[in-house]
């Protein structure tokens, strides 16, 4: 690991640095809105928005090669695909009287074959891997400038919508009870987790996505008393998973992605054995 902060110091690293910097600015939206995925028990949300995300991409590749509209960038197409995939799912589930779960997986489904499709028909070859595993090692300076602009949009949200999305995701027949328009933010709430996960698939990909957004939040759930506690403890947590990925890929001439979501998973699975141990130890000291 000491030749890895070494090499980061180096001028000609600046790749590095810039992947650590979006890693840490991006462990803020991820810890908060990760948190409230857990809470409001919406995981594949996630995973169905990511793979609406791919069609985006897709779409973005033949927007900007076949078509020549050279400025767009195919995570332009990614944002665009990802809100629109969460506000169907939440207009759907919230009015159509449909099973969340299927909408789902009906737009899993759709995403993924999007992308293909649009891939397809886009003249040129596409390493696809970077997408679908992520590299954060290819973040770019306007990846730089958005995770910064999510965390402020995520912080300002939070802060001023903080009773309001908590009571949301814990209980909506009170929160509805209370005058509190809860349609209107779980929409808001599906917004800002799809915005979340366009930039979890650049650094994790589109297969991990998942993991990323709900193992900090489920180990911080372990120790947290409160909502608060558990987004900074995640958030926390997201950064050290992204610092360690980095160090020890780096080490080792690993993928960056699948590195950080092992880290993440093992240091899960350890936490639940160590408490579960604890439990056993406990319960034979009081029967003896």
């Amino acid at each position: 690991m000491i030749d890895f902060w070494n090499v980061l110091l180096d001028p000609d690293n600046s790749f590095l640095r810039l992947a650590l910097y979006v890693g840490t600015l991006a462990s803020l939206p991820f810890g908060i809105i990760g948190t409230y995925v857990v809470t409001r028990r919406i995981s594949y949300l996630a995973g169905a928005i990511a793979h609406c995300v791919f069609g985006g991409i897709g779409a973005g590749l033949y927007i900007q090669i076949k078509l020549g509209i050279t400025w767009f960038d195919p995570m332009y197409g990614a944002i665009a695909a990802a809100l629109l995939a969460a506000i169907i799912i939440g207009l759907i589930s919230l009015h159509a009287q449909q099973r969340e779960d299927t909408v789902i997986g009906v737009l899993w489904a759709i995403g993924m074959a999007a992308g293909i499709l649009f891939i397809d028909i886009t003249p040129g070859y596409f390493d696809i891997t970077s997408y679908l595993f992520g590299d954060i090692l290819l973040i770019s300076q306007s990846d730089l400038y958005l995770v910064i602009g999510l965390d402020i949009l995520t912080a300002l949200i939070s802060i001023l919508f903080f009773n309001k999305l908590f009571a949301v995701c814990f209980d909506e027949e009170f929160a509805r009870l209370r005058g509190i328009n809860a349609d209107l933010f779980y929409i808001l709430l599906l917004c800002l987790t799809s915005i979340t996960v366009v930039l979890l698939v650049r650094m994790v990909g589109i297969i991990m996505v998942i993991a990323l957004l709900t193992i900090p939040p489920a180990i911080a759930g372990i120790f947290a008393g409160k909502l608060w506690q558990m987004m900074a403890l995640s958030s926390i947590l997201c950064a050290v998973f992204t610092w360690s990925g980095l160090a020890v890929s780096y080490q080792f001439n690993l993928s960056s992605g699948p590195t950080i979501i092992m880290i993440a998973g093992i240091t899960y699975l350890i936490t639940l054995s160590t408490i579960k141990l604890k439990e056993i130890i406990s319960n034979n000291l009081k029967s003896q």
